[in-house]
């Protein structure tokens, strides 16, 4: 099974109050994963990699064989698929995180970006996190 995924992260200040919001829909569209959740205060990138972590661990929950993940963050996008550095530090361990995780699934994974406007249910859900104060999947 193919599993596409649309995640976001938000801050409000840049560093400031983040949240993250995530969607995991199966091959025919059903949503098998909707929610995000209050991350406390980080940045955007920070937000971004929190969601696409939480991404992949919640796909591995699933048995499925590819996982597509789509997200409006460039700059994750293309650090993740080695085609920017990474500077920032905090971002560089995140990214070592990340990459763990996509060293040990037993699932293909690509990931692609899109635009706003396509990720804006997967954005909905990480402002209603930041808004609601509630942990995810509290």
């Amino acid at each position: 099974m193919t599993i596409l995924a649309y995640t976001d992260g938000a801050s409000r200040g840049n560093p400031g109050e983040s949240g993250i919001g995530i969607i995991l829909k199966g091959e025919a569209g059903e949503i098998l994963y909707r929610g995000g959740g209050y991350i406390g205060r980080a940045t955007n990138n920070i937000a971004e990699y929190t969601a696409l972590l939480f991404c992949l661990k919640k796909a591995g929950e699933f048995k499925c064989s590819k996982l597509i993940v789509h997200s409006d963050s460039e700059l994750m996008v293309k650090q993740v698929n080695g085609e920017y550095r990474i500077k920032n530090p905090k971002l560089r361990e995140v990214f070592a995180e990340v990459k763990k995780i996509l060293a040990s699934v037993p699932y293909h994974c690509t990931i692609r970006h899109i635009d706003r406007e396509v990720n804006r249910d997967a954005d909905e859900l990480a402002n209603m996190g930041i808004d609601a104060r509630r942990p995810i999947g509290g």
